[in-house]
């Protein structure tokens, strides 16, 4: 595996923690703007990715 490959599949590991993270966010916060608040970080980090 190239390092190329490496950091690819590092950073598809990073995005499927995130995206599991917002799952998570999205069953115990029930009040949707503080679930829009709670999960920005979140997007925002996979959007630089």
């Amino acid at each position: 595996m190239t390092a190329a490959d490496t950091e690819f599949h590092a950073t598809l590991g990073r995005i499927r923690r995130f995206q599991l993270q917002l799952v998570h966010l999205r069953r115990v916060e029930r009040n949707p703007a503080n679930h829009r608040l709670s999960s920005t970080g979140y997007l925002s980090e996979v959007d630089r990715m």
